[in-house]
């Protein structure tokens, strides 16, 4: 078979782990790169022996793709995604689907649709240790859940404000809400509560500086995850399970250096590993594209985490009003 060719958008961070992966596999060509910072897109594609454009809607009329990486930042999502639907185009979009609900409920349906296929960066669920732990649990349900994401405030412009970013319970704990959805299942309702302090170096910053979201699921399991962005370094980040005689842990250090942790009556045992997560999840849209397995995160199921995670916003916003997830869903489609 001819190798797939597929385009992105975006050249940060994020999208450089994703088009090193996608020109590693002898299956893919990277055909198109788009970066508003034109000078990046052509370094990138460069790389990847592709075209560079300016603007990733001119990129998606112009190219021939079998399938497109959307990694940009939250407040530009929408656009791009239409545009891909339109074109009847597979796409992968990294997390967050938006800056709120609202308009991701409207692509999602789009999406149901159109049939296409489709995947969201929730990389963490392409870990072994994560399949691991979710084997554990399916065993011996979690009763308690405890999350933090205890980091510094990432250097981009967009991030510290909340109309870029959303914050960072919408922008980076929402890899842990996703996490706690897949080991123990849905969120029934959220409460939350946040703080925003000045900080001399971020002048302007809106984003709350920490924020603390109780969380009860269908199980009848109660949690917590506890966010914050005042760090010089990262100090944690991960998500702690309470089960029957067992505790477990799963944490993230690095982008590809994960670890799972199981305490219990014969003590502890550590499981790490250095796979690249976004490799793997690529790998996995890539075979599904080929019709020889799933993607991981349908935008569909990304879907119900979103709604999680604007839900405990929406509830930090009212200084902790109790917010039932199911009907935030439903009153976001009605929208």
């Amino acid at each position: 078979m001819s190798p797939l060719r597929v385009g992105c958008v975006g050249t940060g961070f994020i999208a450089g782990r994703h088009l090193a992966a996608l020109h590693g596999f002898p299956d893919v060509t990277v055909v198109a790169v788009a970066d508003p910072v034109r000078e990046r897109a052509e370094q990138a594609a460069a790389r990847c022996g592709g075209r560079a454009y300016a603007d990733g809607l001119e990129m998606l009329a112009a190219e021939d793709l079998d399938a497109v990486w959307l990694c940009v930042p939250p407040f530009a999502h929408g656009p791009l995604e239409d545009a891909a639907v339109d074109r009847g185009l597979p796409v992968f979009v990294e997390k967050p689907l938006a800056l709120d609900l609202p308009p991701a409920v409207r692509l999602a349906e789009r999406v149901r649709q159109s049939g296409l296929l489709t995947a969201v960066g929730y990389h963490w669920r392409a870990l072994t240790v994560v399949q691991q732990a979710r084997r554990i649990v399916q065993e011996t349900p979690a009763q308690l859940v405890t999350g933090a994401w205890l980091d510094r405030t990432p250097a981009v412009p967009w991030w510290s404000q909340r109309t870029g970013s959303g914050g960072q319970l919408v922008e980076q704990t929402t890899h842990l809400v996703d996490l706690a959805r897949l080991l123990v299942g849905e969120v029934e309702s959220v409460q939350a509560l946040e703080t925003t302090s000045p900080r001399s170096g971020w002048p302007g910053a809106d984003v709350p500086t920490a924020s603390a979201v109780l969380l009860r699921f269908r199980s009848g399991a109660v949690g917590t995850i506890s966010s914050s962005c005042v760090l010089e370094r990262r100090s944690r980040v991960g998500l702690q399970l309470t089960l029957e005689g067992r505790l477990l842990d799963v944490s993230e250090r690095a982008l590809s250096d994960h670890e799972l942790r199981l305490v219990d009556a014969d003590g502890e045992q550590v499981v790490q590993t250095d796979e690249d997560p976004i490799a793997c999840e690529d790998r996995a849209f890539l075979d599904a594209l080929a019709g020889r397995g799933e993607a991981l995160v349908p935008y569909a199921e990304a879907l119900r985490t979103h709604a999680v995670v604007c839900a405990a916003d929406a509830s930090a916003r009212s200084a902790g009003t109790r917010v039932d997830v199911d009907a935030f869903l439903a009153s976001a489609a009605g929208a």
